[in-house]
């Protein structure tokens, strides 16, 4: 591990963004939630939360490129489980969908904390969803086309949230604690070690200023005497 991979990956960190996130309603095909997974990660958002549905079951692949070590995946049973924690933290619920009282999706203010729902591909957002949301938002179409590819229309959506909060204090500045921080930090930077400590169910080892095991032979130590 270099100084400089280090720094970047804690350039990463301070740009994660906890209060914007996704709630994927339903979205089934997998080349669309890996999409899906790959924006967020661009845009800097930490965790997106999806609900159960068979078809999507899988663990996101292809074009997620990644991202899946950047990006928390929360599954859901229904669409009330996932959203009402969200409403109780203080996020304003924002569903991409068409009806007659959706508005532009950029008259959002998206710099408050936000959750984004994108509804399955053929139904859109779910009435159980819709009935939690504050907002329903549509992007404007001049085309013959009646609607957007969903990942197409989150990475718009997503993009938006981004452009606004670059105006604000929102990047640049660590949101997320210093545990959870050195966590993901250790999972990224040492893989093998990490597959190590899941799989003998010990704790991960703590890391020093430049990615480097803190006092390895302490650690080492500390694995033979448990055997």
């Amino acid at each position: 591990m270099t100084p400089e991979r280090f720094a970047f990956f804690n350039h990463l960190i301070d740009h994660r963004q906890l209060d914007l996130t996704l709630v994927n309603d339903g979205i089934h095909k997998q080349q669309n939630l890996s999409a899906i997974l790959r924006t967020c990660d661009a845009v800097g958002i930490a965790r997106i939360h999806r609900v159960f549905d068979h078809r999507s079951a899988r663990t996101f692949r292809g074009t997620a490129a990644g991202s899946h070590k950047w990006v928390d995946v929360v599954t859901h049973e229904t669409s009330s489980e996932a959203i009402l924690p969200l409403k109780e933290q203080g996020f304003q619920i924002v569903a991409a969908h068409l009806t007659e009282s959706s508005v532009d999706f950029k008259a959002i203010d998206y710099t408050k904390p936000t959750a984004i729902v994108m509804g399955n591909e053929k139904f859109g957002v779910s009435d159980e969803a819709l009935a939690l949301c504050d907002h329903v938002v549509t992007i404007p179409m001049i085309g013959a086309v009646e609607s957007l590819n969903v990942s197409v229309a989150a990475a718009l959506i997503l993009y938006e949230a981004m452009r606004q909060r670059e105006h604000t204090e929102a990047f640049g500045v660590r949101q997320m604690g210093e545990e959870a921080a050195q966590k993901l930090l250790f999972e990224v930077t040492q893989p093998r070690l990490m597959r190590y400590c899941i799989e003998k169910k010990i704790d991960y080892p703590e890391l020093d200023e430049n990615g480097e095991l803190r006092s390895p032979e302490r650690w080492i130590a500390a694995l033979r005497a448990q055997k």
